[in-house]
């Protein structure tokens, strides 16, 4: 038998091997790279733009756009119109109001808060969404372990400022923030095959322990990959885009002037075939909702290679930060 590794780069070599193909036919990679830079791309800058700029934000958010920089936030997560997002531990809801006017009308936002977050917040989320004003939210209290929302529903999953908070403890009040081997697996079933999570928070300096989290309120990005490592999500881009230099990535962030911490993001991906998890002893090909084995060539535009499977669940990734065009599955 060949080992792993070997079977890994043969796998490999193999589907680079392969002729582009959609439903039998061989595609040319030109008219692939045309669709990446065509029309796709051009309504989700127009609608991102037009969201940010929109007079009716409120202007306690657009004091906040030069720090948290949403436009280019915005185009890393690959939000688009006609989205379904979950936007979990939302707060008072800043990037909701923005996930709402970029999807809009044909597209839908859950605004989740665990429940005990609701007297944190005091009348701020009732003031957001005062006189039906974002339409296509719908407000969930839950716990990040027991996500309100049907399985492979939802195209992208955000988690903003959140991932540390499934570690805090005492500096919580000892709010049941959740399992966060469970939390990280609700996510991955709310999400559609080929679905987006994308994970922003407060950076903690490498080798930080999870108690962090309780600590000062931040999280080594390490702690998170693996996590999603672990519960077979694909990293597939990561960003400094929020980063400040100033932050000794120590101090408590109620230390620190609001939106001056440093931040990482991270984008995942979950595979159109449910590979195993980083580290299985074997890899498994299983089928999709559909009864049938799924998978979508993505192309990251422009002009880089076609993400592959690979052994054990990973996908061969771009360090572009441009959104993918899914080739048709038949």
């Amino acid at each position: 038998m060949l080992r792993s590794l070997d079977l890994r780069s043969f796998l490999l070599a193999w589907v680079a091997a392969l002729p582009l193909v959609s439903c039998g036919k061989q595609m040319n990679p030109a008219a692939l790279d045309g669709a990446a830079a065509g029309e796709g791309s051009d309504v989700a800058h127009a609608a991102i733009a037009a969201a940010v700029a929109d007079p009716a934000r409120p202007q306690d958010d657009r004091k906040r756009d030069e720090r948290r920089k949403p436009d280019a936030v915005l185009a890393f997560m690959q939000v688009r119109p006609g989205l379904s997002v979950f936007d979990i531990e939302a707060g008072d809801g800043f990037m909701t109001e923005l996930f709402s006017r970029v999807v809009g009308s044909q597209g839908s936002v859950v605004m989740q808060n665990p429940k005990e977050f609701r007297s944190f917040m005091g009348d701020k989320i009732d003031a957001r969404l005062a006189g039906n004003r974002l339409r296509n939210v719908r407000v969930s209290y839950s716990y990040f372990d027991a996500l309100d929302a049907a399985s492979a529903s939802t195209d992208l999953v955000a988690w903003v400022m959140g991932p540390h908070e499934l570690y805090c403890r005492a500096d919580c009040g000892n709010a049941p923030m959740g399992n966060p081997a469970t939390a990280y697996s609700e996510i991955f079933r709310i999400l559609k095959p080929g679905g987006t999570f994308v994970v922003i928070d407060h950076a903690a300096a490498a080798g930080s322990p999870e108690t962090t989290g309780n600590d000062v309120h931040r999280i080594d990005p390490a702690i998170v990959k693996r996590m999603a490592a672990q519960t077979g999500f694909v990293l597939e881009a990561e960003s400094d885009l929020l980063v400040n230099p100033d932050d000794p990535l120590t101090a408590n962030i109620r230390d620190m002037q609001r939106d001056h911490t440093s931040k990482f993001l991270l984008r995942f991906r979950r595979p159109h075939l449910d590979f195993p998890p980083t580290g299985a002893a074997s890899p498994a090909v299983h089928t999709g909702p559909e009864g049938e084995a799924a998978h979508k060539l993505q192309r990251n535009a422009p002009g880089v290679a076609i993400d592959r499977p690979l052994w054990g669940g990973r996908f061969e990734r771009s360090e572009d930060s441009s959104w993918p065009i899914s080739a048709t599955r038949c």
